[in-house]
C-alpha cells in the first residue's frame, strides 16, 4: 500500500511538473494568438499619422511621402493629421495618448524625440516610455553657410575668425531650441569658439539677414539652403553629415574640414504608442523598409538632400537614448532654456 501510494504520488508529481510549463505555454500562445491574427488582418481601416508640425515642413513632407506609399502597399489610407503647437508637444502628446492598436502613429524627429527632453523642464511625454519605435525614415544634413561678404572660405577660416573676435560674430537660427540652434552650439563647444545667437521665427526671415550680412553665419537644413547656395546668394563651407553629399560632392564635411567627430543631421521616423502589439510593429517596419526601397520614393528623398534610412528595428531605441544624452549635455553646457 505504501509503495503503491508512493508510486501514485510520484506519478502525480510528474504530471504536475509537466502540466505547469504546458499551462504556461498554452497561456502564452493564447495571449499571442489574437495579436498575430489581428496583425494578419492589419490594417483593416485607415491609419492616422500625427505630424506635430504645420503642413509643408520637412516632417510633413516625409510623412506624406511614406504615408502615400504605405497606402498603395497595404490597401488602406494612411492619413496625415497635422497637430502643431507648443514646440512639437501638442501633436506628440496626442500620439502618446492614442489607443495602442496600430491605427495612430507619430511622425517623430530628433526635435521632439531627442532634444525636447532636455529643453523642457516638465515635458508631458517620455520618448522612450510612451512610444515604441516603428521605423526610421530618412536623415537630412545641414550646411554651414555664411554671407558672401564674410571673409572666410573654409571651416578653419571661420574658426580662426571667430577666435579672433570672440562674441562679435553672430549666427542665426530658426528659433530658440531648434536644430539650427543646437547644431551651432555643438559646433561652438567642439571648436571652443564664441558666436552670438540671434534667433528668428523660422529659417526664411533668418536668411534675409544672412544674405545681407547682418547675421553672417547659419547652420541650416541642406534641403532649404541648397537653392541659395547654388544661386550664389550665400556661400557653403561644409556639410554636417559623415560623408559628402552627392548633391554638392566638392563640399567637404565639417569633420574633414577641421572639426573631427562633428556631425549633425535631422532624422525622421515613425513611432507608435507604447504597448502596440509587436506583430503590428513588425508588419509596419517591414512595409516601411519596402516603401523606402521604392525607386520613386528613394529618388524624392535624395533629390531633397536626404538619405533613406536602412536602420534595423532593434537599433532605433538605442539611437534615441544616445541622442537624448548627447543633446542633454549640449543644452546644459550652452545653458539653453525654452519658455
Amino acid at each position: 500500500m505504501n509503495s503503491y501510494t508512493r508510486a501514485q504520488l510520484g506519478e502525480t508529481a510528474m504530471i504536475n511538473i509537466v502540466r505547469g510549463p504546458t499551462i504556461a505555454v498554452i497561456v502564452a500562445v493564447g495571449l499571442l494568438l489574437p495579436q498575430a491574427l489581428h496583425a494578419r488582418d492589419y490594417p483593416a481601416r485607415p491609419v492616422t499619422i500625427i505630424v506635430p508640425t504645420t503642413a509643408g515642413g520637412g516632417t510633413d513632407i516625409i510623412a506624406r511621402l511614406i504615408g502615400d506609399q504605405l497606402s498603395k502597399q497595404l490597401g488602406q489610407p494612411f492619413v496625415v493629421e497635422n497637430r502643431p503647437g507648443a514646440g512639437l508637444v501638442i501633436g506628440t502628446v496626442a500620439a502618446a495618448k492614442a489607443t495602442a492598436d496600430g491605427y495612430t502613429l507619430l511622425a517623430g524627429l530628433n526635435g521632439n524625440m531627442a532634444m525636447s527632453p532636455s529643453l523642457f523642464s516638465k515635458l508631458p511625454y517620455d520618448p522612450i516610455n510612451d512610444f515604441t519605435p516603428v521605423a526610421m525614415l530618412a536623415e537630412y544634413p545641414f550646411l554651414v553657410v555664411v554671407s558672401n561678404d564674410l571673409p572666410v572660405r573654409s571651416i578653419k577660416d571661420l574658426i580662426a575668425l571667430a577666435k579672433s573676435k570672440p562674441g562679435q560674430i553672430n549666427y542665426a537660427s530658426a528659433g530658440n531650441g531648434t536644430g539650427q540652434h543646437l547644431a551651432t552650439e555643438l559646433f561652438k563647444i567642439m571648436t571652443e569658439t564664441n558666436l552670438s545667437h540671434v534667433p528668428y521665427r523660422g529659417a526664411q526671415p533668418a536668411y534675409l539677414d544672412v544674405i545681407s550680412g547682418r547675421v553672417p553665419v547659419f547652420l541650416d537644413n541642406m534641403s532649404g539652403a541648397l537653392s541659395l547656395v547654388t544661386s550664389g546668394k550665400v556661400r557653403a563651407l561644409a556639410v554636417t553629415s559623415t560623408t559628402r553629399s552627392q548633391l554638392l560632392p566638392e563640399l567637404p564635411t565639417v569633420a574633414e574640414a577641421g572639426v573631427p567627430g562633428y556631425t549633425y543631421h535631422t532624422w525622421f521616423g515613425l513611432w507608435a504608442p507604447k504597448k502596440t502589439p509587436k506583430p503590428i510593429i513588425e508588419t509596419l517596419h517591414a512595409e516601411v523598409r519596402k516603401a523606402l526601397g521604392d525607386p520613386t520614393v528613394r529618388e524624392r528623398i535624395v533629390a531633397t538632400a536626404g538619405q533613406p534610412s536602412t536602420m534595423a528595428l532593434p537599433d532605433i531605441e538605442p539611437l534615441v537614448k544616445a541622442e537624448i544624452a548627447k543633446w542633454s549635455d549640449v543644452v546644459k553646457r550652452a545653458n539653453i532654456t525654452v519658455k
